[in-house]
């Protein structure tokens, strides 16, 4: 007895049997070539039964409607092992019993003339295979009229389909293997053959190279079929690995004390999970890339040689909260510790400073805010205490004495002594029910605490002949809160404000006397840190990170110039330029910038949130599609605004110009597609169509022929969209052999291999895909923060591939530039845009 495995929801039978290739033969005039052939021959002596793979069908388009086509499994009945999956047109005018002859040749029987499921019912028509037999996957052929076998028992050649006989014990056998779920009902099933709609006239008899792929994504199941020619299956990782190049932007809308200058000169900041150094006179950077999630917090150790950095929690136990302490110099990694003691990351880290900071503190992220001391050269654990604060925002070691630690955050600034015996004596300077939020901590000279809170005020403690801590002063300082307090050398302070934009100087010998101020303009957003450009020099020259994620510098006396451009909020649209090493950006803070390579050219603020970005084929023109249904149309090259499009009231999720520029295609989250014609190399722009949809859009490429788009939904259902007829697609099957211009789409046949990969440490959602120009190459970005190379097309989940792992969060979108030679990534919630080199194993 054979094992048939019939998958209700699956078009095609496995069969737990060994597939022999079928051989091909001539018949009247028609030569079937092999599964491995490039084509067939054209029929010359009657309707051509088999339709060539490259030359569109009559009247067919290229493409097979929707219900004309079915995929099927044959098994010759004589010998099991010669079986073949076809693609038939059941709209043929050509008879049945021709079209049976034509499948027996495949099947290397001659004179086929009986067609059986498997549970014995014999097949008569189109029509019955089209409605009755709609739902089963796997025919017998038998030849002559007596009916073969079917799975070893012999079928009377008396019994029909629709037969009401009492059934026999030979028919009892075969019950025995699951039955077809029939659609039959009480009417009439095979239509005369005078009725038989004659639109194509040709049958399409292809035989699939390849089974179908069947992925698993969010649970469910989806086939994708394959194209009759593409590039042969190549699972070995790529000679190309992913070299950080360049790190755009800052680190500054949720991050507190994140800007230093090395000894070298160099700018020390961080942007995800990656540290960065880096050199304006040489516009250079270094990264020093161990973290594997988000940096968190940072501190430079008192020799300026050696930094400590510690990461937040992930998802898997590579990924585990941790610090690290690493070299400015060679960028070795010294020392790890702390793993498994974080729970949700390390919110605070700090050197001792008065024994040349072998010590380090470490705050928890977690509930209780756990605080712990390390001697890091060991990595012994000295103790830790757990200070139950809610919202904390610093901590540090004391200047004058390495056993005494602050901690600050909501509502407590609190002092902890730790005993010898390893236990911590705590001591709150203020006192409860007070919900003032202290941001900033600083010292004086003699060790007298100064602290900046989120209400404007700067506040000195000193100690009196006790011990004890009380008030010496308190002064309004800024009108809103203080994001950043600096002492300099010379007694002078400096206090940022993240609401008021000032930057404030004060004579801390001269009871705070106001020295002077400056106020950034508003496009550079508010103080977020403040670091003397030259530590040790009274130059009064300053660095200045924003909460807008940009890096300038200038002093008090002078204004301010941008040193690093950063995007200030979520980053989503990413497009590169069809013949440059350009590319643009567009984010939530309503800037679109353009960048070649690591330089900066120029940036545009828009009256919209932009989400989605394309550039014109020729190069000149920019599309951005916003979150409130405008199409922004920019010069490439000037940077100025040409026009703004209303196109619907929904989020512009993908927008895209056809190969030719003439058409550009946005897709919405509403679920439907606008078609606007294009003139003038992208200048001018006029409505033309619109096609309806129901689910969200993701993700859309145009064909290599601008007549069909394939888009992605939120759920990750593969869609396509004839522009011609301005209507959905509704065969997958049709659309398997249209070439796309290109690869955006996360799901499909080529790309199938990055879902489910056995290679994964963890299940992962596939957010992005970009596909190289020399279609050799697939760089691919998940929910989880990987991006991976693969080779195209990535046909198995046992593909290899190359990983980093720089992102905490969903990579938004990557992107191979015109040429090949890089790649650009961003972040979306965290607006980190870096861009790698692609270098030789």
């Amino acid at each position: 007895m054979l094992d048939f495995n019939l998958d209700e929801d699956t078009p095609f039978a496995v069969v737990t049997v060994p597939t022999m290739a079928a051989s091909y033969g001539k018949k009247n005039g028609i030569w079937y070539a092999a599964p491995g052939g490039q084509g067939w021959s054209k029929a010359t002596s009657r309707k051509a039964s088999i339709a060539e793979t490259d030359a569109p069908p009559p009247g067919g388009g290229g493409t097979i409607k929707p219900s004309s086509g079915r995929v099927i499994r044959i098994i010759n009945n004589m010998d099991h092992t010669v079986q073949c999956r076809v693609l038939l047109n059941l709209r043929t005018s050509q008879p049945f019993e021709e079209v049976l002859e034509d499948l027996g040749q495949v099947l290397k029987m001659s004179g086929a003339k009986r067609m059986y499921t498997v549970s014995g019912q014999e097949v008569r028509s189109f029509s019955q295979l089209r409605n009755e037999f709609a739902d089963v996957d796997t025919f017998y052929l038998g030849v002559g009229s007596v009916g073969g076998g079917v799975g070893g028992v012999m079928l009377s050649p008396v019994r029909r389909a629709r037969s009401r006989a009492p059934q026999t014990a030979i028919v009892e056998d075969i019950s025995k293997q699951r039955r077809s779920r029939s659609k039959s009902r009480p009417r009439a099933l095979y239509a005369p053959e005078n009725e038989i709609v004659r639109n194509n006239d040709y049958t399409l008899l292809e035989v699939l190279k390849e089974e179908p792929v069947r992925v698993t994504i969010k649970g469910l199941r989806r086939t994708f079929y394959p194209p009759i020619h593409h590039a042969p299956m190549d699972n070995s990782p790529p000679d190309k690995k992913m070299q950080l190049e360049w790190v755009y932007g800052y680190r500054g809308t949720d991050s507190r004390r994140n800007l230093w200058v090395l000894p070298t000169g160099e700018l020390l900041y961080f942007v995800a999970a990656v540290a960065v150094m880096y050199d304006r006179d040489e516009e250079a950077q270094r990264h020093y890339t161990g973290h594997t999630e988000d940096i968190q917090c940072m501190d430079l150790h008192p020799s300026r040689e050696m930094v400590a950095s510690g990461q937040r929690a992930g998802r898997n136990r590579k990924t585990q909260a941790h610090i690290r302490i690493w070299s400015t110099e060679t960028l070795q990694t010294l020392y790890v510790f702390g793993m498994g003691e974080f729970e949700v990351g390390v919110a605070a880290v700090a050197f001792s400073q008065l024994n040349g900071g072998s010590y380090v503190l470490a705050v928890d992220g977690g509930r209780e805010s756990i605080l712990s001391v390390w001697q890091w050269q060991w990595g012994h654990l000295l103790g830790k205490v757990a200070t139950l604060q809610e919202e904390l925002t610093g901590a540090v070691f004391h200047p004058l004495d390495d056993n005494l630690m602050i901690t600050h955050g909501k509502g407590h600034l609190t002092f902890w002594n730790r005993r010898k015996d390893g236990f911590f004596e705590r001591t709150d300077i203020i006192k409860p029910p007070s919900r003032t939020l202290i941001t900033a901590l600083q010292f004086e000279q003699d060790g007298d605490v100064i602290t900046a809170d989120s209400d404007g005020f700067i506040t000195i403690y000193s100690v009196d002949s006790d011990g004890a801590y009380f008030v010496r002063m308190e002064y309004e300082a800024h009108n809103k809160g203080v994001s950043s307090l600096v002492m300099l050398s010379e007694g002078t302070l400096l206090s940022g404000g993240d609401k008021d934009r000032k930057i404030v100087a004060w004579d801390s010998l001269q009871n705070y006397k106001k020295i002077t101020e400056t106020k950034l303009a508003e496009a550079a957003g508010g103080v977020r840190s403040i670091y003397p450009q030259r530590p040790g020099r009274n130059d009064g020259n300053i660095y200045v990170g924003t909460t807008k994620n940009n890096i300038l510098e200038g002093s008090l006396q002078r204004r301010f110039n941008q040193v690093v451009f950063g995007h200030g909020r979520q980053l989503w649209g990413l497009a590169v330029h069809p013949d440059d090493e350009v590319f643009a950006t567009a984010g939530h803070d309503k800037n679109i910038a353009l960048w070649r390579k690591n330089k900066f050219i120029w940036t545009l603020q828009v009256a919209f949130e932009c989400i989605s970005l394309s550039f014109h084929p020729f190069g000149v023109a920019l599309a951005a599609g916003s979150t409130e249904g405008h199409l922004i149309i920019i010069n490439t090259e000037t940077g100025t605004l040409i026009n703004t499009i209303r196109v619907c009231g929904s989020p512009l999720s993908c927008v895209g110009y056809n190969p030719t520029g003439d058409l550009i295609a946005i897709a919405s989250q509403n679920g439907s597609i606008y078609l606007f014609r294009v003139s003038r190399d992208g200048f001018s722009y006029k409505k033309s169509n619109k096609i309806r949809g129901s689910q969200p859009l993701i993700q859309m490429d145009w064909s290599s022929d601008s007549n069909f788009l394939q888009t992605v939904t939120a759920d990750f259902d593969l869609c396509f969209w004839d522009v011609k007829s301005l209507s959905p697609e509704k065969s997958p099957i049709a659309m398997k052999d249209v070439k796309w211009y290109t690869q955006n789409s996360t799901v499909g046949f080529l790309v199938s291999g990055v879902w489910n990969n056995r290679f994964y440490p963890m299940t992962s959602i596939i957010s992005t895909v970009g596909r190289s120009a020399a279609h050799d190459l697939l760089i691919s970005g998940d929910t989880d923060g990987y991006i991976r190379l693969f080779r195209y097309p990535v046909l198995s989940p046992k593909a290899e591939y190359n990983e980093e792992k720089v992102y905490s969060g969903q990579v938004a979108c990557a992107r191979f530039l015109f040429n090949d030679r890089n790649v650009v990534t961003v972040g979306g919630t965290d607006a980190a845009l870096m861009l790698w080199e692609l270098t030789e194993e």
